[in-house]
C-alpha cells in the first residue's frame, strides 16, 4: 500500500512533513525536531516569566496606575478617586477631641457668632495643608526629611523635639477624649483611668490594619469620619438650631471682648503643627514621576480638590457641634462650666439619653481616628528628622506610655482638671506651630527646592501674611494663658527668657535658609581659628562646604 504524502502547515508544497516520515532517517529527524520544539518552548516560557517579573517590579503590590499616555482631561472622577485618601487622613486633625472641646465652648459662650471664625480658620488651614502637599509631591520627600537636609544637626534635633512635644500633647487630648467616651458608653462601669488604658491599647490595631495596604487603612478612616458626620449630624437634627442664625454667624463677622478667647482657641485648635508634617508624607503613597510636569500638575490638582472636600466635611462636622451647644447652652448658667468631660451629661439633661450615647459614639470615633493619625505622624517625624527607623510597635509603645502617664494621673486625682489640662495642651500646640509653619513656607517659596512649582510672588505674600497672622494669634493665646499664673518676678523672668530663646530660634530658621554668608560666618565662629580660609571650589571654607545644606547646594 502506497502512502500518500501528507502536507503539514509548515511544509513546502511537494515535500513530506519530516515528522511523518518513517524509517531510521525519519526517527532521527523526529528526535531533532522534538528537541528543537522543546528548546523553543523553554525559551518562550523563560521570556514569559521574565516579562512577568518585570511587570511585578513595575507595579508594586497595592499600587494603582494613576496616569496613562492619553492627554489629561480637564477633570476625571476616576483620577480623583485614585488620589482620594491622604486629605481625609489629614482632616482628622481638624476633628480631634481638642477641636470638639473648642467647638462646644465656643457655642456655649458665644452662640453662633464665631462660626465665621471657624470657616476662615479652616480656609487658612487648607492653604497651609496644600503647601505641605505640594512640597511632598514635587520633591518626593516629606517636610521632616527636607528640614534634616537644609538645617544643621543641632537645629534638626531641636525641631524634632518641638514636633514630638506637639504630637505627645495632641496624643494626651485624644486619649482623654476616647476615655471619656468609653466611660459614657459603659454607663460608668469603666472608670476614666480604665478608658485611658483601653484607648492606649487598642491603638495597636492600627498596626495590624496597615499591613493590609494603604487603601484599606484609608477606608477605615473613612468609616470613622462617616461615623462622626452621622452622629454629630443627628445631634444637630435633635437640637433644631435656627438656620437663619447659623447663616448669620457664618457671613457676618462679629467679635466682642468676651468672645476673643474662644475665637483664639478655635484658630489654635484647628491648625496643628504635626499635621503639616503628616500631610507632606501622606501624599507620597501615590506614584508620581517627578520628572514629568504633567503628572506633577495632575497630582497637585487632585490632591488639592480632595483636601478641599475633606476639610469642607470637617468644617460641617465642627459646625454641627458648635450649633448644638449654641442652641442648648448659650446664655445659660451652665455655659461657663461646660467642657469635654461633662458635655455628655449636659446633653442628656437637655435632649435625653439618646443624645448622650450618640455624642459618646462620635467622641470615640474622633479620639480613635486622631490617635491613629498621631501615631502615623510620629513615625514620619522620627524617620525624617533623625533618619532613625525603629519598629512601629516600639514607636507606638513609647508614645502611648508618655501620653498615658499624665492622663492616668489626672484621671485618678480629679476629673475637674481635665478641661484645664486640655487648655494647656492647646497652648502647647500654639507654641510649636511656628516650627512647622516657617519651614513649609520657606521651602515651598524656594525655586531651588520646588523648581517651577515654587510659590508665585502673590502666593508668597498671602501665605506669609496668613502664617504670621496665625502665629500672632497663637502668641496672644500663650500670653492669655500665662496671665492666670501667679505674678511673681521669677516666673516673669522665666517667661521673658524663654520668649527670647523662642523667637531667636524662629529667626534663625528663617535667616539660615536665606543668608548663606551669615550661615558660613556662624559656622566659622564655632570652629577653631583659621577654618574659614577660602576653599578651592567656591570660596567657602573646606569644612563649611561639608555642612552646606541641600538648599545651598542646589
Amino acid at each position: 500500500m502506497t502512502r500518500t504524502p501528507v502536507m503539514s502547515l509548515n511544509s513546502v508544497e511537494g515535500e513530506e512533513d519530516p515528522l511523518l516520515q518513517v524509517g531510521p532517517v525519519g526517527e532521527q529527524q523526529v528526535d531533532r525536531t522534538t528537541s528543537s520544539v522543546l528548546a523553543r518552548m523553554r525559551a518562550v516560557l523563560h521570556t514569559i516569566e521574565a516579562e512577568e517579573v518585570q511587570a511585578t517590579v513595575a507595579i508594586p503590590h497595592d499600587k494603582e496606575e494613576y496616569f496613562d499616555d492619553k492627554p489629561p482631561a480637564w477633570f476625571s472622577f476616576k483620577k480623583l478617586w485614585a488620589f482620594t485618601g491622604p486629605g481625609f487622613l489629614m482632616s482628622i486633625a481638624y476633628l480631634d477631641p481638642g477641636n470638639l472641646e473648642s467647638d462646644l465652648q465656643a457655642g456655649a459662650a458665644a452662640g453662633y457668632s464665631l462660626l465665621w471664625v471657624l470657616w476662615w480658620a479652616t480656609v487658612m488651614g487648607l492653604l497651609l495643608q496644600l503647601l505641605a502637599a505640594r512640597l511632598g509631591v514635587v520633591t518626593g520627600k516629606h517636610l521632616a526629611q527636607i528640614c534634616r537636609e537644609e538645617y544643621p544637626k543641632e537645629a534638626t534635633w531641636l525641631l524634632w523635639l518641638m514636633t514630638e512635644l506637639a504630637i505627645i500633647g495632641s496624643d494626651i487630648q485624644e486619649v482623654i477624649g476616647s476615655a471619656i467616651a468609653v466611660n459614657i458608653l459603659s454607663k460608668g462601669t469603666i472608670p476614666l483611668w480604665g478608658g485611658v488604658l483601653i484607648t492606649a491599647a487598642d491603638t495597636f490595631t492600627f498596626l495590624l490594619l496597615e499591613g493590609y495596604g494603604v487603601r484599606k487603612l484609608e477606608a477605615l478612616f473613612g468609616v470613622l469620619i462617616t461615623t462622626m458626620a452621622v452622629t454629630f449630624g443627628v445631634e444637630y437634627i435633635i437640637a433644631e438650631p435656627n438656620q437663619a442664625d447659623v447663616m448669620l454667624g457664618l457671613v457676618v463677622p462679629t467679635l466682642s471682648s468676651s468672645t476673643i478667647q474662644q475665637a483664639v482657641g478655635m484658630v489654635g485648635a484647628v491648625i496643628m503643627p504635626h499635621n503639616i508634617y503628616l500631610h507632606s508624607a501622606l501624599v507620597q503613597s501615590r506614584d508620581v514621576k517627578r520628572d514629568s510636569d504633567v503628572q506633577l500638575k495632575e497630582a497637585n490638582k487632585y490632591f488639592a480638590i480632595e483636601s478641599a472636600i475633606a476639610l469642607l466635611l470637617s468644617f460641617i462636622i465642627n459646625l454641627f457641634v458648635v450649633s448644638v451647644f449654641a442652641v442648648g447652652f448659650y446664655g445659660t448658667p451652665e455655659a461657663d462650666d461646660i467642657g469635654l468631660h461633662n458635655a455628655g451629661e449636659y446633653l442628656q439633661k437637655q435632649y435625653g439619653d439618646f443624645a448622650l450615647y450618640i455624642w459618646a459614639i462620635g467622641l470615640l470615633a474622633a479620639g480613635q481616628s486622631s490617635t491613629m493619625t498621631g501615631t502615623y505622624a510620629g513615625q514620619f517625624v522620627m524617620q525624617g528628622f533623625l533618619d532613625l527607623k525603629i519598629a512601629r510597635w516600639k514607636r507606638v509603645l513609647l508614645t502611648r506610655t508618655i501620653a498615658i502617664l499624665p492622663a492616668v494621673v489626672v484621671a485618678l486625682t480629679a476629673t475637674d482638671f481635665l478641661d484645664s489640662l486640655d487648655q494647656w495642651l492647646n497652648v502647647l500646640q500654639a507654641v510649636q506651630l511656628p516650627f512647622a509653619l516657617v519651614p513649609v513656607l520657606l521651602f515651598t517659596n524656594s525655586s531651588a527646592i520646588m523648581g517651577k512649582f515654587s510659590n508665585p510672588l502673590i502666593v508668597q505674600l498671602v501665605t506669609w501674611v496668613l502664617g504670621l497672622g496665625v502665629i500672632a494669634i497663637n502668641i496672644y493665646s500663650i500670653i492669655q494663658a500665662f496671665e492666670v499664673l501667679p505674678q511673681t518676678w521669677w516666673l516673669f523672668a522665666i517667661f521673658v527668657f524663654g520668649g527670647i530663646l523662642y523667637f531667636a530660634f524662629i529667626i534663625f530658621l528663617i535667616v539660615f535658609v536665606y543668608h548663606a554668608k551669615l550661615r558660613r560666618l556662624l559656622h566659622c565662629l564655632g570652629r577653631p581659628f583659621g577654618c574659614c580660609q577660602a576653599g578651592p571650589d567656591d570660596g567657602q571654607p573646606e569644612e563649611a562646604q561639608k555642612v552646606t545644606s541641600g538648599y545651598e547646594r542646589t
